[in-house]
């Protein structure tokens, strides 16, 4: 195994569980909160695809698919309160451009060299590109957790 296809495990072992935590959510699911001052499920995954492109266009500039227009200002923070599902794409929209930028991720990785790995970004939660691409399954992992309290408070078994 090369450091391409590790780190692409590592993107897509996130995606995995993701996604399987999404799959049978409802899109009046997807705004449940699993805590008072908690962020409702579809706002982090809107706030996970914003920072995936922003990630990627770091490291890339240009290389990422376009994000929907408004989308950055729909899942900012001052949208991050808001309980009113007018304001957020809903579960199908939200998934296709994730689908979209994920793709963009993908493709990325690919292009790298070894050399490239190594190279500094700047950002301390992710100093060399090889852990920029690495956060794209860690980040939404980070997240996952909190859906998976809300799946069990939705009364769904555990899935993993």
């Amino acid at each position: 195994m090369n450091a391409i296809q590790a780190i692409q495990l590592t993107v897509t072992s996130g995606e995995m569980v993701c996604t399987g935590y999404l799959n049978d959510l409802t899109d009046t699911e997807m705004m449940q909160r699993p805590a008072t001052g908690c962020n409702h499920i579809n706002w982090q995954v809107g706030h996970l695809i914003a920072s995936e492109h922003q990630m990627m266009e770091h490291i890339l500039p240009g290389s990422m698919p376009p994000l929907p227009t408004g989308f950055v200002t729909q899942y900012s923070k001052e949208t991050a309160t808001s309980d009113d599902p007018a304001t957020f794409l809903n579960k199908e929209q939200l998934l296709q451009v994730f689908k979209e930028q994920r793709a963009g991720t993908l493709a990325n990785l690919q292009k790298q060299t070894p050399e490239d790995f190594d190279r500094p970004t700047g950002v301390d939660y992710a100093p060399n590109v090889a852990a920029m691409f690495s956060m794209q399954g860690l980040h939404w992992l980070m997240h996952a957790g909190q859906w998976a309290v809300v799946r069990r408070q939705l009364g769904r078994p555990p899935l993993f």
